[in-house]
């Protein structure tokens, strides 16, 4: 379902970010559909589950049984749309929020099937009456800017939409009493690392206004604890990656500036190289080293946050991160194995705040939360990714 609220939020919507129109096919499933037979698929019975899956006698409920709500802000996104996946799976309701500047509405009408809003989170007319006709009970919050060169060019645009986007919704969750919120924080916020695995107490120091505009919202959320006592679960996660196993979903940017898709774009003609940037790092093969975890189970790791507060747990921040960490050089190997074709690479000068290696440590969210990856090989994440990519792009 896709709603834009109406009365008074009418000329408020009318004014919000234009949305993207939908492509004439949508990609479900194992070939390019028309939009009018599309299948929104529901979980098939060898789908990989976890031992943590819920059965259907297990939905999570309001006290007057109702299903317990959600609200997914930049839930048409990458990480936001494996989110609501996951939480649909879990058998909650969701509503998202999107402005669709990056996000898709034919994956949240077509294949999530879920409840659309149209707009902003610095809209705090919106958000009120929002909150004000639906029973949300805790908030997933993924909308945000997260390119970091884009950053440095136009920080603006970073405090604007991250810092206060996130300031106006605060605001508006704690007026109604809404006092649970799971934050998509960054590993960006760490800065160059000082050490390898990075643990949730590594000093923060991010180098560009990307990530200082998540670390001023986890301080937000920490004052917001003090003072209204509301309870946040922040995750600083390294680079998420793959696509749902199934091909529902998956990573869909514009521009595309992450290695993994990249890579499969090159293979798929869709662009004549992939460039490594500098090949004289402190590394084994010279080439930086990144730590990728698949975004479905970073979407798991987000349900297993909600649940953490739900059930009454304080304020908390988490790493998610595989622990293991493969080079520019390792990572297209891997590719050209998974989809065996050769894929041209053109080698170039370092960027400037690359750092040689970036790994996390997550073994705070799987002592405490119970979080245990299931998709930690890169040839899955890829092979995933690939499926995905030729659905999407191939056709």
């Amino acid at each position: 379902m896709i709603l834009l609220l109406t009365t008074a939020i009418d000329a408020v919507v009318g004014n919000a970010h234009p949305t993207k129109k939908l492509s004439s096919t949508t990609f479900v499933g194992t070939s390019c559909r028309r939009k009018k037979t599309v299948n929104k698929q529901q979980p098939t019975n060898n789908q990989q589950q976890t031992n943590k899956q819920p059965t259907n006698n297990q939905q999570p409920t309001t006290n007057n049984q109702q299903p317990t709500t959600i609200l997914v802000t930049g839930g048409a996104g990458y990480i936001g749309s494996h989110a609501v996946w996951a939480l649909k799976e879990r058998g909650y309701k969701v509503v998202v929020l999107d402005n669709l500047v990056y996000g898709h509405r034919d994956i949240v009408e077509e294949v999530l099937d879920v409840e659309l809003v149209v707009g902003d989170t610095s809209d705090r007319l919106l958000l009120d009456q929002l909150f004000a006709t639906r029973q949300i009970a805790a908030v997933m919050h993924f909308a945000a800017y997260t390119y970091v060169g884009e950053s440095v060019k136009n920080p603006g645009k970073y405090y604007g939409n991250n810092v206060v986007g996130t300031l106006t919704l605060l605001e508006a969750m704690t007026k109604v009493g809404i006092d649970k919120l799971v934050f998509s924080s960054t590993a960006a916020t760490y800065g160059i690392p000082q050490e390898s695995p990075i643990p949730e107490t590594h000093p923060q120091q991010p180098i560009n206004p990307y990530g200082s505009s998540k670390l001023m919202v986890e301080w937000m959320l920490k004052d917001y604890n003090l003072a209204h006592g509301l309870k946040s679960v922040i995750f600083r996660y390294f680079n998420a990656s793959g696509a749902d196993p199934n091909g529902k979903t998956g990573e869909d940017h514009n521009p595309e500036t992450h290695l993994i898709p990249l890579i499969l774009y090159t293979a798929l003609g869709k662009r004549p190289s992939v460039s490594i940037f500098g090949t004289d790092y402190p590394t084994p093969d010279g080439t930086c080293i990144r730590d990728y975890i698949h975004v479905t189970d970073l979407a798991e790791a987000h349900v297993l946050g909600l649940e953490y507060l739900l059930q009454g747990g304080e304020t908390e921040i988490f790493n998610l991160g595989n622990g293991n960490g493969f080079s520019v050089k390792e990572t297209i190997a891997a590719a050209r194995e998974v989809i065996g074709k050769e894929i041209k690479v053109v080698e170039g000068d370092r960027r400037p705040g690359d750092p040689p290696i970036l790994v996390g440590s997550s073994d705070k969210a799987k002592k405490i939360l119970g979080w245990d990856p299931n998709y930690g090989d890169l040839k899955q994440i890829i092979a995933h990714a690939w499926q995905w990519h030729q659905l999407r792009h191939g056709c």
